[in-house]
């Protein structure tokens, strides 16, 4: 295992800021720390690269245990949120910092400089100044400035936090493929759950200092942990449960759940795709209140007409009815979790 976290602990004023974290990274894999802010997910960064010193516990390089070991020397790389370019220095200038602290020559330096710039699409940027670049060329070139000295860990900050949306959803594909072609392990926290589900191997949802779930981004999206991590990642169905065989109590009547779900008192969550909208005489009577579009659907704000807790149902564009309309709403087993 290429990094090993163990009981992992970092207290700031006496809190536990980073709590018992147990957390490994394979080489190669790209791992997405995924979490609302003070969850603990850059202290758990800053803690790998020597920048934070633990309470207690154990950080671990190629099974070398990292105690007392300076942030130059553990060999890892880390991109902060905002960058930090060097603004007296140009492009190639940036990018070749690491290399010159690392005593390479200055004709190997220069075609590695070019060799990376090329990689992130900047080819021949080399003699451009920092200030006159794009927000989205100052994070390529922060990236090629990690990856110069060739880190066995490349760590990300937010790396995509700074972006506007159509430009970081471009970007994280790209870093997809770059870290997929050379081989980088990759560390990297977020608090945007589509960035860290198109850029993962595997996501790891953060609260309070501890881990909430760990697993494919396939499974943190089918299968939440719990509450917390439901409704972070943006699901709002969620009710208590009294939950049997093959059907739950809820305020919402009598719901199927799927085969072998845990049974008693649970939150039981249902995805906006399995609610279905149905003839306003059948299933649980609601009145339209709202309508999002959502680009590749349109979620449907749905009060029950008993008082019941609201819920919220994706249609296509074309189904979706108006605010004011009376429908029913039936429910996929399928879509339907119960939680931990």
């Amino acid at each position: 295992m290429l990094l090993s976290l163990e009981e992992a602990t970092v207290r700031l004023g006496g809190r536990p800021v980073l709590d018992g974290v147990g957390l490994d990274v394979a080489e190669h894999e790209v791992v997405c720390v995924l979490g609302p802010s003070g969850s603990g997910k850059s202290t758990l960064l800053r803690a790998v690269a020597g920048l934070q010193p633990l309470a207690s516990g154990r950080v671990l390089l190629d099974g070398r245990d990292q105690a007392g070991v300076p942030a130059h020397r553990r060999g890892v790389g880390l991109m902060f949120q905002d960058h930090q370019l060097f603004p007296q220095r140009d492009v190639g200038g940036n990018v070749a910092f690491g290399l010159r602290m690392h005593g390479v020559a200055r004709g190997e330096r220069d075609a590695a400089v070019a060799q990376l710039l090329e990689l992130v699409g900047l080819p021949g940027a080399a003699r451009r100044a920092v200030a006159g670049l794009s927000g989205g060329e100052q994070q390529r070139v922060a990236l090629a400035r990690a990856l110069a000295p060739r880190p066995r860990l490349l760590m990300l900050d937010e790396p995509l936090g700074q972006l506007d949306r159509s430009l970081r959803e471009r970007l994280v594909v790209e870093l997809r493929e770059l870290f997929g072609r050379l081989g980088t392990t990759v560390l990297a926290v977020t608090h945007d759950q589509g960035e860290a589900f198109a850029l993962a191997d595997r996501v790891v949802v953060m609260r309070d200092g501890r881990i909430a779930q760990s697993g494919t981004p396939l499974e943190v999206w089918q299968r939440p942990a719990d509450e917390f991590v439901a409704r972070f990642l943006g699901f709002d169905n969620v009710v208590p449960a009294t939950v049997g065989d093959t059907a739950a109590d809820t305020p919402w009547g009598k719901l199927p759940v799927p085969d072998g779900s845990p049974r008693g008192s649970r939150p039981l969550l249902v995805r906006p795709a399995g609610v279905r909208l149905v003839a306003a005489d059948e299933g649980l009577p609601c009145t339209v209140t709202a309508r999002t579009f959502r680009g590749t659907h349109v979620a449907v704000h749905l009060r029950p007409r008993d008082g019941g807790p609201r819920l919220e149902a994706a249609c296509a564009l074309r189904d979706a009815p108006e605010a004011g309309a009376e429908v029913g709403t039936a429910f996929d087993a399928a879509e339907i979790v119960v939680l931990g």
